[in-house]
């Protein structure tokens, strides 16, 4: 087949979520005989290459701005797909789902992956969160197949927009640590930090880790890798200095870190990852953290309790202070369950989370909508 794809920021990956996800699936495809061809934004890649990995790379321009960036750049890269050969054109984000018209008046073959509830998140408030849940009910009226991530995503969008939905979940790696002096160059000690991994935005509840963090009077580091877009964002510069300000001496602050065998490295050694997404599907960063073998604490919400399958594989907090200062003295108090959640993380990778099983149920979606169109 050939498989068009957007609605991402290009490959290779700089960013995590929906590039890493891509940067999975799409080798797999071109390995298993299928022509890729990956839509990137122009603005971001200084030098673009024409293939990566036998997959094919289109760049194409877009405005760059907050609120249109990715929309304008899939609106281009839309009508780029509708005129040019495909055998099935992959979209990724529910803010797409009006280009799927573009699609079924081309006659084009397409399948779209919603990836999460946009409305719902605090950045998205008034004007956007209405046009991102506008535009979810377009992607399920303009696709034969929609994909969402989660059990508790395909439950939601049948309850609040009438649809069904295929699940699909996003996966992980198992990968050892194979350089662990990576320690050094943040001037951290194995099993001697917490480790935040996320952009720095408010629904990631980077404050309220924090909080409790200072609240626990752990003798260890806290170490949050991650930034956010503060250029003239002043809600997210705002949110920075917070954090600051709520820090003691013992949370340092790694900035964003492009290279993954840093942040490999970094979840191998901590003593425990916490994750505060609160919004979206199934976050991979929590997949990471199961494939790197690490002890998660995850806010509880149903997509990380689905995932750590209500404490199997990790401990989950509720969304207070107290609730997660009181997980994190239950773990130093007890280092000896931090090890068994280690030991068990990648089980849960090898048995639901599995890249090379999620790339063929793509490819059997595929094909079976090739078979019925």
């Amino acid at each position: 087949m050939r498989i068009r794809v957007l609605g991402i920021r290009g490959l290779p990956a700089t960013y995590s979520g929906l590039e890493t996800i891509m940067g999975e699936l799409a080798p797999r495809w071109v390995e298993a005989g299928h022509e890729v061809i990956v839509y990137c934004r122009k603005a971001l890649f200084k030098q673009r290459p024409t293939q990566w990995k036998g997959i094919k790379l289109v760049y194409l321009p877009s405005i760059e701005h907050k609120m249109f960036s990715t929309l304008s750049h899939s609106f281009f890269a839309t009508l780029h797909a509708s005129v040019t050969a495909s055998d099935v054109i992959l979209t990724w984000n529910a803010g797409n789902g009006p280009f799927g018209w573009f699609f079924r008046i081309a006659g084009k073959t397409a399948v779209i992956n919603v990836d999460g509830m946009e409305w719902l998140r605090p950045k998205w408030k008034g004007v956007g969160a209405v046009y991102f849940k506008w535009a979810a009910k377009m992607a399920t009226a303009a696709f034969p197949i929609v994909i969402t991530d989660a059990s508790e995503m395909k439950r939601l969008y049948l309850e609040e927009l009438g649809a069904e939905t295929t699940y699909i979940a996003y996966g992980a790696n198992i990968e050892p640590s194979e350089h662990p002096e990576v320690l050094e160059t943040y001037g951290l000690e194995s099993r001697n930090y917490y480790l935040i991994a996320s952009r720095l935005v408010p629904d990631n509840n980077a404050d309220l880790i924090l909080e409790a963090f200072v609240a626990s009077n752990s003798q260890k580091q806290l170490a949050i890798a991650g930034g956010a877009d503060y250029k003239g964002n002043k809600r997210e510069n705002e949110f920075l200095a917070k954090l600051k300000n709520i820090a003691n001496e013992n949370v340092k602050f790694l900035g964003h870190i492009d290279d993954s065998e840093h942040i490999k490295e970094l979840h191998h050694h901590c003593f425990a990852y916490i994750h505060g997404h609160q919004f979206g599907g199934i976050n991979p960063s929590i997949l990471k953290a199961l494939g790197f073998s690490n002890c998660i604490l995850a806010l509880n919400t149903p997509f990380n309790d689905e995932v750590l399958e209500s404490g199997r594989y990790g401990v989950l907090f509720d969304k207070n202070v107290a609730s997660l200062t009181e997980k994190i003295q239950m773990l130093e108090q007890h280092p000896e369950q931090v090890e068994d959640f280690r030991h068990r993380a990648p089980e849960q990778i090898r048995n639901r989370f599995n890249w090379d099983i999620i790339a063929q149920q793509y490819l059997d979606v595929f094909e079976k909508l090739q078979r019925d169109s």
